[in-house]
């Protein structure tokens, strides 16, 4: 990052915006508990309402990211944003806790655009490296997030919705002085038409087989994680009585382990080893973490499942968006990942439905095992299927 300023500048800017996301992550619901009363569905829907809206946002924000330039729709973003934790900080009621979700998530739908910020700056070579910073962004996010959303919610829920409020606004004046533009003048498409659901954008991806399975094989990822969002610290409040200092340090050992992975780790070995041997190797440990969570025991029990499961996900994430990048054509770049964006944003409705209807009238294993089952799709795929279907010129290993 010292060599690209620009590289630094969005990674900054997205560790400030997901610090604010990640104070809210683990005490929702808790609050949906503690002072709305609602039950695990109902919490599920709450978290799935957020996601719903990136389905629909994030390749219409792609698509004007492709016309008018990324640095103008992560700024607006991160308003919208800045204006769901105030409304959050507010809430009394179930249907307010709905619409600082839904104006959140539409802030949220910038994380696409973040990542066609990432492809226009890096080399094929190094993006799986430059990727990787969006998973360090989440990593060192849900590292003091949840902490300080625990901390801070013993207190008043009220203050951990303007803590996340002031995070996204010095996000935004980080970027409004300091983020250049990244899109190149030849690649600015300006016959890009506003649609909310972006038909072109699918078409692109449904014409492209290796898009569509990496694509694919993401959303398989992102749902098997979203079935644990809510239910995990609900696992931890029911079943295990932790307080919400307890959850949010569970959840930055999650960030601080994904921090190690894609900050450091994940780049010297996608120079050693092949996309399909750390895919394998990424959807086996996430399998295996899900699969023991809700068998954890204790609090130490649950440190050690974690720490696998986030080795898991901090290999798999980076390498598949990286993956997605190097089979897309570069003039696709941006609605490309943004509409990856909203179908992985599709799974994260799918995720948190499963995952509150499951843990309330089947079991709380569920969610968990589920989660576990579907990243054994990737598994087998990545064993026994993939090189035959993902055709890449990938750089020699050394």
């Amino acid at each position: 990052m010292k060599k690209n300023p620009a590289l630094f500048m969005i990674f900054l800017v997205v560790f400030v915006d997901l610090l604010g996301f990640g104070i809210l992550i683990p005490i929702l619901p808790t609050f949906a508990i503690n002072v709305l009363g609602v039950k695990e569905g109902a919490i599920g829907i709450a978290i799935a309402v957020y996601s719903l809206t990136q389905f629909f946002f994030n390749p219409l924000f792609g698509g004007f990211s492709d016309k008018y330039g990324r640095r103008k729709i992560i700024l607006y973003c991160l308003l919208l944003n800045a204006s769901g934790y105030i409304i959050f900080a507010f809430t009394h009621s179930y249907l307010l806790l709905i619409a600082s979700r839904i104006i959140a998530g539409i802030g949220g739908s910038s994380i696409g655009v973040a990542q066609a910020y990432i492809a226009d700056i890096t080399t094929k070579e190094n993006r799986a490296k430059g990727m990787g910073l969006i998973g360090v962004a989440f990593g060192l996010g849900f590292v003091f997030g949840p902490i300080m959303g625990g901390f801070l919610a013993h207190y008043s829920y009220m203050i951990t919705g303007f803590t996340s409020a002031c995070f996204s606004i010095l996000a935004f004046s980080l970027s409004a002085f300091l983020l250049p533009e990244s899109l190149k003048k030849e690649f600015i498409q300006t016959d890009i038409k506003r649609k909310m659901f972006n038909v072109e954008g699918f078409k692109k991806i449904l014409n492209n087989i290796p898009v569509l399975l990496v694509i694919a094989m993401f959303f398989i990822l992102t749902f098997s994680v979203a079935n644990i969002y809510g239910t995990f610290a609900l696992l931890g409040v029911k079943v295990y009585n932790f307080t919400n200092i307890q959850i949010g340090s569970i959840y930055g050992v999650i960030g601080f382990v994904s921090v190690i992975v894609q900050g450091g780790l994940i780049g010297r070995l996608s120079k050693k080893y092949s996309d399909n041997q750390l895919i394998t190797v990424g959807s086996f440990l996430l399998a295996l973490g899900l699969a023991f969570l809700p068998f954890g025991g204790s609090y130490s029990g649950l440190i050690i499942v974690i720490v696998i499961l986030s080795l898991g996900t901090g290999t798999l994430q980076p390498i598949l968006l990286g993956l997605i990048s190097k089979v897309a054509p570069e003039k696709d770049q941006g609605i490309v990942l943004s509409v990856n964006q909203s179908i992985s944003a599709f799974a994260r409705v799918l995720g948190p439905l499963w995952g509150g209807f499951s843990f309330q009238y089947i079991g709380y294993k569920y969610p968990f095992l589920t989660g576990s089952a579907c990243t054994l799709l990737i598994l087998l795929f990545s064993v026994f299927y993939f090189k035959k279907h993902i055709i890449y010129e990938e750089p020699v290993k050394v």
